[in-house]
């Protein structure tokens, strides 16, 4: 038997293609098949030829090859029966088994959009490229074949072909699904719009082995596609009617299109974009992108199949398969990076909003380079000890801090340590488990896992329980917490922000504070000064407040006259930031005048001793009606707690001491009347 000559290159990406497994296989079939047939029938000649669209070539041949062997095998094919011419016989090989190996095998359901419908493993000829047509010659001792042993050869290699062929598609397959699941995992880590479509047309060019490829997204609005990226076009996008074209029509019905030059359907193809662009399209397939509502969002196109990895030259049913998946996962992408781009606004603009409800307000030398000192430690997790009087706004000065920071997206979370008993401080900071205690129905988180990647604001640390300094002391050393009740540690990573109105070194010296935790809390230390030694800024502050007040209520802001002016400069404001604050909402609610005059302020000079409430201060409406008795009480005792507060300079336990209370119990009656506990 003469040496196989093969007449065709290697296969794309390595691997054997079916001529060259022809080539391997076909001298041991031809000569198992003839001796089983004929005994040794003397020299075999064999050929293979097959046709793609309207180009033949020679596969395989042995000995000297046939010089009509195209037009003998197009006679065969077109007849479809046996022909003979010049000792050799020639029949077409069964192709119905590689038809159906390309279009999917048995009917397949589509579903696209709104519409669903049935596709036949017979793809319409209008859009479905042609399959290879293939033919054997053989001749046995130079003479025809007989027709038996032809027909059982030729029916033995297209079933060969076919299986060789699932194989190779089936190894595509793999590799294509692969890579498309590696590029939409990486495609999940994008933010950035135009990146995020320019990977995914990537992706498509690599799996399709096509040129070019480009997501067009519906503007239902305009009924336009907006087609990116758009190569070649300036500004690198290109905007179409929603009825143009092939993507038009893909929109429109909502199921898959391709097109191959050479029909008489060109029009199809926009060749003004390709004269613009001095490009030649010869292929295009397009797929609808459908996202997980059922909604038709764009379409996917790709152009100019490989005609090295497609045999046609054309996209064909595996494709189409191939590029609907994609899509799928491009949706997904897509829909995934706008919820995020959508969150990440929302959250900045609420830290935006969040920093500028609070401001550090002062044009004071002292609060400038207060000002300036934190923001200088803000970006970095030093501990930050915060000292001064109550009222002058260490919380505001926290918040300013955190919304300077790296950490300005994550929680802010504050925690008056002197409104805690010692008993609950461990599970409000440490949190506890479900069973811990009595009460403990359910697992409950503490403060320092709720405040993690955040900023956790201890008020008044100076007041806390020797115990609760300890457990607190071995949290910021070790950077985990554990649970009431619990045995596992917890990771935390949260920023410590501890503040106190009192002389911690004499508080140290008296055995009432741990010397190593203030060491641990006051790593950088603030102070801020009284609003009786800040001079203009309390004009500052007032208008502030008297804007964000009127605001509330929804009233016009009203003016202070120069009376007023000057007893808010002249007054000593004991009770500092916070007093003043109460001292304008005071006046938002119970004046309607557009001007606000000094008796309006209702400022006493305080002596010692708790001041009268005043006669007519609470019992009626800005409109004169009266209110009734328990909202009249209620108001009676925030001023009459708010002046006690004031008397006693800020301090809380003087000033409990003087109503009659605990210090726990006047936090706990504050809150009950709906007054601030913090700052």
């Amino acid at each position: 038997m003469s040496s196989p000559v093969n007449h065709a290159g290697p296969a794309p990406g390595g691997q054997l293609s079916d001529d060259e497994i022809i080539v391997q296989k076909m001298p041991l079939l031809l000569g198992l098949l003839a001796g089983a047939k004929a005994g040794n029938l003397g020299d075999i000649r064999c050929g293979v030829v097959s046709q793609n669209a309207d180009r033949w070539q020679t596969s395989f041949w042995t000995g000297d090859e046939l010089p009509t062997a195209h037009s003998l095998a197009s006679e065969a094919i077109d007849r479809g029966e046996i022909i003979t011419q010049d000792a050799f016989s020639a029949v077409e090989v069964e192709s119905l088994g590689i038809q159906q190996s390309l279009t999917g095998g048995e009917n397949s359901r589509v579903s696209s959009g709104n519409v669903t419908r049935e596709r036949s493993s017979a793809i319409d000829d209008s859009v479905a490229p042609g399959t290879p047509n293939v033919a054997l010659m053989l001749s046995i001792g130079n003479a025809p074949a007989p027709p038996a042993l032809l027909r059982t050869l030729a029916v033995t290699l297209g079933r060969f072909l076919v299986l060789h062929r699932d194989r190779q598609n089936d190894t595509r397959r793999l590799w294509q699904t692969s890579t498309m699941l590696q590029n939409a995992a990486q495609w999940q880590q994008l933010d950035d719009d135009d990146e995020l479509l320019e990977s995914v047309a990537q992706c498509a060019c690599e799996v399709l082995s096509c040129e070019r490829a480009t997501i067009f997204l519906w503007d239902k609005s305009r009924r336009r596609l907006i087609g990116r990226p758009a190569i070649g076009i300036e500004g690198g996008v290109l905007e179409v009617e929603d009825d143009a074209g092939i993507v038009g029509e893909v929109l429109q019905s909502g199921s898959p299109r391709w097109w191959s030059a050479g029909g008489n359907d060109g029009g199809r193809v926009n060749r003004r974009i390709d004269q613009a662009q001095n490009f030649n399209t010869h292929s295009l397939l397009a797929v609808p992108m459908v996202n997980s509502r059922d909604q038709i969002i764009g379409v996917f196109e790709a152009i100019n199949a490989n005609p090295d990895d497609h045999r046609s030259g054309a996209f064909d049913a595996p494709d189409v398969r191939t590029l609907s998946e994609l899509a799928l996962h491009a949706v997904v992408a897509i829909d995934s990076q706008r919820t995020r781009v959508n969150l990440t606004r929302t959250r900045d603009r609420l830290v935006s909003q969040a920093a500028e409800s609070n401001p550090l307000i002062g044009n004071h030398e002292s609060i400038r380079e207060l000002r300036t000192n934190a923001t200088k430690v803000a970006p970095t997790d030093l501990s930050v000890l915060v000292l001064g009087q109550n009222g002058t706004g260490k919380e505001v000065l926290a918040q300013h801090i955190h919304y300077q920071s790296e950490r300005r997206n994550g929680p802010f979370v504050a925690v008056n340590c002197a409104a805690l008993v010692e008993s609950l401080l461990e599970s409000e900071l440490f949190g506890h488990e479900k069973g811990a205690y009595t009460d403990a129905s359910s697992a409950r988180q503490g403060k320092f896992e709720l405040a993690n990647g955040g900023t956790l604001f201890l008020d008044e640390v100076g007041d806390m329980s020797p115990g609760g300094q300890a457990k607190l002391l071995r949290v910021l050393e070790e950077r985990v917490v554990v649970r009431v009740g619990g045995s596992q540690p917890i990771p935390v990573d949260t920023r410590v922000i501890a503040a106190t109105n009192q002389p911690l070194q004499d508080l140290i010296a008296a055995k009432r504070f741990r010397e190593d935790l203030f060491f641990r809390l006051n790593v950088v230390s603030l102070t801020l000064p009284p609003l009786s030694s800040r001079g203009s800024d309390v004009m500052l502050l007032a208008e502030h407040f008297l804007d964000h007040f009127c605001r509330q209520i929804g009233r016009a802001v009203p003016k202070f006259d120069e009376t007023s002016r000057r007893a808010m400069i002249m007054h000593p404001w004991p009770g500092n930031v916070r007093e003043l604050r109460n001292t304008i909402e005071r006046v938002c609610y119970l004046t309607t005048s557009d001007i606000i005059h000094e008796e309006d302020l209702m400022l006493r000079p305080i002596e010692g001793g708790i001041p009268e409430f005043p006669a007519n201060a609470m019992r009626h409406t800005s409109g004169g009606t009266i209110i009734n008795l328990n909202e009249a009480t209620r108001e009676f005792q925030i001023a009459h707690i708010e002046a006690a507060i004031m008397a006693c300079g800020g301090n809380m336990t003087d000033a409990a001491s003087k109503l009659g209370l605990h210090r726990s119990n006047l936090y706990r009656k504050m809150r009950q009347l709906g007054m601030s506990t913090s700052e």
